[in-house]
């Protein structure tokens, strides 16, 4: 993986990993929405709340902030800002199609506990 940023001294290629799967599934996404696949990121992140304190936060995007960590990984361009980066460093974002479930999941390595939708965590 290929980490670029807006300040060299923060690219870190472990800071988020996108699985093949999830990219492929991503980049089905951006072609039935109709998105430039040119212009758009995926922005990975956490906001405060859910049921465990931390939710995660994946959205298409074309805005880039300055002092957001830029990735590439499988074709997708991925963005995650300083703050969420301390709680999702070393995670890996993967695809699941399953009987019972269908979704996008997260394995958090800084989590110290998670729900059990696994859409939100605690650090």
């Amino acid at each position: 993986m290929t980490a670029t940023s807006a300040s060299p001294s923060q690219a870190d290629t472990n800071a988020v990993t996108i699985t093949e799967k999830a990219a492929s599934e991503i980049l089905r996404i951006v072609e039935e929405q109709e998105l430039d696949a040119g212009k758009v990121h995926l922005r990975v992140g956490v906001k405060g709340g859910g049921c465990s304190g931390f939710n995660y936060i994946l959205d298409l995007t074309e805005a880039v902030r300055d002092t957001d960590e830029v990735m590439e990984q499988h074709g997708i361009k991925v963005v995650c800002d300083p703050k969420s980066l301390l709680y999702l460093h070393g995670t890996v974002v993967d695809f699941k199609d399953e009987i019972m479930s269908r979704g996008f999941v997260f394995q958090n390595p800084n989590a110290s506990a998670t729900c059990g939708c696994g859409s939100s965590f605690s650090a």
